[in-house]
């Protein structure tokens, strides 16, 4: 398929899909081809035609579900259809213990927000609730029941009390961890192509000695999330005919994100021989703090290295310089899930969806070799 090329290209496929939806020849439920077909079709590159993607499932138009494939959207009519015929009278936001993370973290919050908003439109309750050390649900089984956060030391335990549940027959969905044993559907971020998306703004711009901070207990046990981010990253070296070095790889030990191992990950790769131009640090806290230790350290950003961060969180856009990120979506997040508590079990089965991230540049990053 041909495109014009007075427009974006990613534009113009969003416009292409738009008008094959509104004429009837997409209809909802209708699956699409994959990414790699698609690109061939728009005769585009993968990653033109993933953002048009990403887009198109910001703007409520195709649902992407893992190991199915991409769908056009039920109609408004259709979910309001199947969430009827669930008889949710109510949705939870679960936890354990993590409340005050919960309501002081922009992170989080925008996940709240996607929720209430799906909850708000079909006249749903919504409710945050705390297992605590109990591990108890309310005794609501006509309630829908979204399930973050609860693993920590307690994972064999939390493991057990899920599958009750299951056995309950508690209408449950999962956020950024999974059961593939039990068979529950979950919504998941693709932390790999964040951690390519990153990476590669970061060689567009000439940088080709870039240092990465994650979180692990060592380069042997990367965290789950920042794992994927640390194979996106290779992967963008990796197409750019750049070897892996992992005296590049800084890996911070830390039970929350914080910009304290952003500072210390920041110092270490300044203390190599060969320090970097750029840093991907895979958290916004932990940029943050590489900021702050740039500065301590007399370097100016981005002038004299470039800083790129992963999460989107809302204070990146108020920091000095304004930070360049990789944004999570968490509000997409929070409202595909309830949307897939609503309709998940019927038309497109008890499934798997993944949400696509997006850079978003600000300030912080820069050529390699220019100077402001």
């Amino acid at each position: 398929m041909s495109l014009a090329p007075k427009k974006p290209i990613y534009k113009q496929i969003i416009d292409d899909f738009k008008h094959r939806i509104s004429t009837g020849e997409l209809k909802p439920n209708d699956p699409i081809p994959s990414q790699t077909e698609l690109a061939l079709i728009y005769k585009t590159s993968e990653m033109t035609m993933r953002k048009a993607l990403a887009f198109l499932v910001e703007e409520d138009l195709i649902i992407r579900i893992r190991k199915k494939g991409s769908f056009i959207k039920a109609a408004s009519r259709m979910i309001e259809s199947d969430a009827n015929s669930l008889a949710l009278t109510k949705i939870y936001f679960v936890h354990h213990n993590i409340l005050s993370r919960l309501l002081n973290d922009g992170f989080y919050l925008a996940m709240l927000s996607g929720i209430a908003e799906v909850c708000t439109k079909h006249q749903i309750e919504f409710a945050i609730y705390n297992i605590g050390d109990n591990l108890q649900l309310p005794d609501d089984l006509d309630a829908g029941y979204i399930l973050f956060g609860l693993f920590d030391e307690k994972r064999a335990e939390f493991m057990s009390i899920v599958t009750q549940w299951k056995l309950e027959k508690r209408k449950m969905l999962t956020i950024q961890f999974y059961f593939p044993h039990l068979e529950i559907p979950y919504i998941a971020g693709d932390n790999l192509a964040g951690g390519y998306l990153a990476t590669q703004h970061l060689l567009d711009l000439g940088h080709t000695h870039i240092g990465i901070i994650v979180s692990g207990k060592s380069q042997m046990e990367i965290y789950s999330d920042f794992s994927f981010r640390l194979q996106g990253y290779r992967l963008a070296l990796s197409n750019h005919n750049i070897a892996f070095d992992p005296d590049l790889v800084i890996v911070k030990d830390c039970s929350e994100e914080t910009e304290v191992s952003g500072y210390e990950g920041f110092n270490e790769l300044m203390e190599l021989a060969e320090p970097p131009s750029a840093v991907f640090a895979a958290s916004d806290y932990k940029a943050i703090g590489a900021i702050q230790a740039a500065n301590h350290r007399g370097l100016k950003v981005p002038s004299d290295i470039s800083i790129i961060g992963y999460d989107g969180q809302p204070i990146g856009q108020w920091t000095s310089p304004r930070l360049t990120t990789v944004d999570q979506n968490t509000f997409q997040f929070g409202k595909q899930a309830a949307e897939m508590l609503l309709y998940g079990d019927t038309k497109l089965g008890n499934s798997e969806a993944q949400v696509s991230p997006h850079l978003i540049i600000r300030e912080s990053t820069q050529k390699f070799g220019e100077s402001k």
